[in-house]
């Protein structure tokens, strides 16, 4: 894959519980995560599962009868791309500007930011 993408949230939901896994997973797995959390049909979760195949963050293998679903693309390889895309669109690359918004906006501490 030459370019990673940005993943819509739905879709980064599914990736984080598959990341989270360390291990190749099934559909209902992946479900049995999100019982409780979102209200998505079955259906819904099969359809993002392969729209994640087909843009290559996720490979499938079929052992028996169950498709297991396993990361291409490392959280971390993901997250730097995602941080580092933040910060050219919302700051112009300058992390100066970022600090500066999480402090305005209370989501760093001041003890934070000297440690920084």
């Amino acid at each position: 894959m030459e370019t990673i993408k940005r993943l819509p949230d739905s879709e980064l939901e599914i990736m984080m519980i598959i990341w989270e896994a360390d291990q190749p997973v099934t559909s209902a797995y992946i479900m049995e995560k999100l019982a409780g959390e979102k209200n998505w049909a079955n259906t819904t979760i099969l359809n993002f599962l392969a729209r994640l195949v087909d843009r290559g963050f996720l490979e499938i293998s079929k052992q028996r009868r169950f498709n297991y679903y396993k990361p291409v693309i490392d959280e971390n390889e993901y997250l730097k791309k995602e941080s580092k895309s933040f910060l050219e669109r919302m700051h112009k690359n300058s992390l100066t500007s970022l600090v500066a918004a999480l402090y305005d906006g209370d989501a760093i501490s001041k003890e934070d930011l000297e440690e920084l």
